[in-house]
């Protein structure tokens, strides 16, 4: 496999999985979603509205804060 032929592919800690585009991505149905992008955001967390494509649904969701043991007064 030569460099041009090489993809990139970066995992994005509580993100997507940003691929080096043009892609074409087979879905378990037999789909086929396409992106002519230069980099192209996959979901990881489901969340998606256009899945398997990202739409940062995944920094909408917030985790609640740990309740401190010590409260204000």
């Amino acid at each position: 496999m030569s460099e041009s032929d090489t993809r990139t592919v970066r995992v994005v800690p509580n993100g997507p999985v940003m691929v080096q585009g043009p892609v074409r991505i087979e879905m378990p149905d037999g789909s086929v979603v396409e992106s002519d992008r230069f980099m192209v955001a996959i979901c990881a967390c489901r969340r998606s509205k256009s899945y398997p494509l990202c739409d940062t649904s995944h920094r909408k969701r917030q985790r609640r804060a740990e309740p401190s043991a010590q409260r204000p007064a």
